[in-house]
């Protein structure tokens, strides 16, 4: 273990740990910031007094020690005490001074909560996590099996109430969806969670929908399509996703109008792995040509050269291009500002890279509904951290049907003025 040894005046070797000087210092700092939380509001209410003048709003003391589960480790706090004797005159209730940074009923923080989740999903039983935690958090206060249990149930809880939220004052102008399986410990069949994440017209990311899906067949993406639109979701102006899913055919059936385009991503490594090794390289870079071309024009013109260049001896990795080229490039059909965010499905990628498993490798979640709930408080933590979209001012544009030529808006055709 790593020591860092220091001399006083005296001469005494004074030993610790790194993990203490850490906590220690995170309780010292935590300490600080929860006094000054409490002495902000009691200065704000300082004019609050009684008929004696005497004040409403004040200190008294500390509440008992408790320990809060911190990425430092176990952080003891006492969390000042306020007494607030203000009555609300409506309610008769009496008004309480609640800690923002530290709230009564915290007992993990924000990023130790975000674990969880994510080690349930790599396969971590509800009694492992106190051997597995227990020391590198300092503390298995909140890590026992039936903690664990009752937060998974609380979970799968919000879970269910999140897919049965009403979608009618949200309008989601872009779509990315994905499939995204996971091993389940108690079932042979692994789960297939069908995610969807949105664009909001003021350009803000969000989780859509996580359903249990068939293997990402037709009939899983159509019956979500399907609940999605039953409670108020408007067709998305765009849907991007991979060309293997079953979600297009749904898409066609429940949102025809919605445009397509194809993850280049997954496009980029099926080519690659319809060719020989040899041939990667300039593939690749002929590839991107198409990808990164300055528009539409170029990018037809870089795919005709990918064709001559590959056409005559890997037909088939050829075709993967040609044959879905419209829906490939139907992005230059929107600002240039949002080509990065429409090329690839990389907010669904990036959020579930440490949990996409695609080997055996983990036992996985205990089951499909416990899979589910964690997969959807992994999104929720992710969510917090998303940030809009680039021009984000533009998407309410799109979504008026505003037309772009080369990702530049262009002048609206009026066909009353032509007259």
């Amino acid at each position: 273990m790593l020591m860092l040894a220091n001399e006083d005046a005296e001469g005494a070797e004074f030993i610790s740990t790194l993990d203490e000087i850490c906590r220690n210092g995170a309780q010292r700092m935590l300490a600080a910031a929860l006094r000054a939380e409490a002495d902000g509001y009691v200065e704000a209410l300082s004019g609050e007094v009684d008929e004696d003048g005497r004040r409403l709003v004040v200190k008294n003391g500390y509440h008992r020690a408790r320990k809060v589960a911190t990425v430092a480790g176990a952080v003891e706090i006492e969390a000042p005490r306020v007494n607030d004797r203000r009555v609300d005159p409506e309610s008769g209730e009496r008004a309480r001074f609640s800690s923002a940074i530290v709230p009564p009923w915290c007992r993990k923080s924000p990023k130790v909560v975000e674990l969880l989740p994510l080690l349930y999903l790599h396969g971590l039983s509800t009694g492992d996590f106190v051997p597995a935690l227990g020391n590198f958090l300092g503390s298995s206060h909140g890590l026992s099996a039936s903690s664990i249990s009752r937060l998974t149930a609380a979970w799968q809880g919000e879970y269910r109430d999140y897919t049965v939220r009403s979608l009618g004052d949200t309008d989601y102008v872009y779509v990315w969806v994905d499939g995204i399986h996971f091993n389940i410990r108690l079932e042979e069949e692994r789960l297939c969670a069908l995610v969807m994440i949105g664009v909001r017209a003021d350009g803000a990311k969000e989780l859509v929908a996580i359903s249990d899906g068939y293997r990402e067949s037709t009939e899983s993406w159509a019956d979500l399509l399907r609940d999605l639109k039953r409670r108020g979701m408007r067709a998305p102006v765009l849907a991007i996703g991979d060309g293997a899913l079953g979600f297009w055919a749904a898409l066609r059936d429940v949102w025809p109008e919605t445009k397509e385009q194809r993850d280049w991503v997954h496009k980029v490594k099926n080519v690659l792995n319809a060719l020989p090794s040899s041939a990667h390289r300039s593939a690749r870079a002929a590839l991107a040509e198409i990808r990164d071309a300055e528009d539409k024009e170029h990018a037809l013109v870089a795919a005709k050269a990918f064709e001559d260049a590959f056409g005559a001896k890997f037909g088939k990795a050829v075709a993967k291009v040609t044959d879905s080229l419209d829906e490939l490039l139907c992005f230059y059909d929107f600002p240039a500002e949002h080509w990065v965010h429409l090329k690839t499905t990389n907010p669904i990628e990036s959020t579930f890279a440490t949990v996409r498993l695609r080997t055996k490798v983990t036992k996985g979640a205990g089951s499909r509904s416990a899979g589910l709930a964690m997969a959807f408080k992994l999104v929720e933590a992710a969510e917090a951290r998303w940030r809009k979209i680039n021009g984000p001012e533009l998407v309410a544009l799109v979504r008026a049907g505003a037309v772009f030529e080369n990702g530049v808006l262009a002048e609206r055709y009026d066909p009353e003025v032509a007259a």
